[in-house]
C-alpha cells in the first residue's frame, strides 16, 4: 500500500507542475485522441471530470462532442457515483471534496449503467489499462460491475503522457480500463505477462 500512496504523492506533484501553456495543448490533442476512439458511440451520455488537482482538462473534448452525445458530470451518491448532464453556465454544487457537481437531487441522476462511454481521470497508468486513482475508491466502486460484464458503458482513462508509470499488481477490486488517452496517444490495453 505505501507503494501506491508514494506513487500517487509523486505523480500528482509532476502533474500539478505542468505549465499552463502545456495544459491547454494538452486538452486540445486529448480531444483529439477522445474523439477518435474507434469504439467512441454515437449516441448517448459519455460522462467526464470537473478537472481539479492538476489533472488534464475535458473541456476541449466537451465542446467538440458530436451530436446525439450528451456530456455529464460526476455526483457522488452513498458510496458510488452517479451522473448528470452539464452544460457551461449550469448551476454547480461543491461536494463534500470541494469538486463542483451539478446541482440536480442524486437520487434522481443516472446510473453508471446508462453511460455509454465514462472518461476517467487518472493520477497513473499502465500499458496493461490499470488506473491509479485519487485512492479514495469511487470509480472501482461505481463499475465494480464491469469486472465480470462487458461494456457498456466504455472506460477510458485520461491523462497527460508523462502519468505513465509502472504500476503494482492490481488489486481484486480494480476495474481495468478498455483505453487510456492522452494529449499524444491512445493505449489499448495488452494482457499482463
Amino acid at each position: 500500500m505505501t507503494d501506491r500512496i508514494d506513487l500517487r504523492r509523486r505523480l500528482r506533484a509532476q502533474r500539478r507542475e505542468t505549465p499552463a501553456g502545456a495544459r491547454i495543448a494538452a486538452a486540445d490533442g486529448l480531444a483529439r485522441e477522445l474523439l477518435a476512439l474507434p469504439l467512441l458511440p454515437t449516441r448517448g451520455y459519455v460522462a467526464g471530470y470537473w478537472a481539479g488537482d492538476g489533472e488534464i482538462g475535458l473541456h476541449v473534448f466537451q465542446l467538440r462532442l458530436p451530436a446525439g452525445l450528451v456530456y455529464c458530470l460526476p455526483i457522488l451518491h452513498g458510496d458510488i457515483l452517479h451522473f448528470a448532464p452539464w452544460r457551461a453556465g449550469d448551476p454547480l454544487v461543491t461536494n463534500r471534496y470541494g469538486i463542483p457537481e451539478p446541482d440536480v437531487e442524486p437520487a434522481s441522476a443516472l446510473t453508471a449503467v446508462d453511460m455509454a462511454l465514462v472518461v476517467t481521470p487518472l493520477v497513473g497508468f499502465d500499458r496493461h489499462g490499470q488506473r491509479l486513482g485519487m485512492g479514495g475508491g469511487w470509480y472501482d466502486r461505481t463499475f465494480a460491475f464491469r469486472r465480470t460484464s462487458s461494456p457498456p458503458p466504455l472506460l477510458v482513462g485520461a491523462a497527460f503522457a508523462s502519468q505513465e508509470t509502472t504500476l503494482p499488481p492490481p488489486a481484486h477490486w480494480d476495474v481495468p480500463l478498455d483505453a487510456i488517452c492522452t494529449e499524444s496517444d491512445t493505449v489499448i490495453p495488452t494482457a499482463r505477462p
